[in-house]
């Protein structure tokens, strides 16, 4: 997701009253605390954009949104085709923010 910088200027995003707070766990066993600040939807299927709550710098992760009944997960995206797809669209609508 590079070229998406999140500096606090919410113009553009869609935010909730409410934070959307998830604690993830990097590959070295480090928590991080992730806000979700935008979803899209693209071919039937939801993403979720987080970013790193204690360092705006960090670029952001999308996940693919699952939902079972009532519930609703949050799925990483492990096929490179489809990332490179999602990633291709969200840096589209980034782009289209900005302007």
């Amino acid at each position: 997701m590079s070229g998406h910088q999140h500096d606090g200027n919410d113009i553009g995003h869609e935010h909730d009253e409410e934070e959307h707070v998830f604690i993830l766990t990097d590959e070295e066993g480090q928590e991080h605390e992730m806000v979700m600040v935008y979803t899209f939807e693209t071919e039937g299927t939801a993403y979720a954009v987080l970013l790193d709550r204690n360092d705006i710098e960090a670029e952001g992760v999308i996940f693919r949104i699952e939902e079972e009944g009532e519930e609703a997960y949050l799925v990483n995206i492990e096929d490179d085709e489809e990332w490179e797809r999602v990633v291709s669209i969200y840096n589209q609508i980034a782009e289209e923010q900005e302007e």
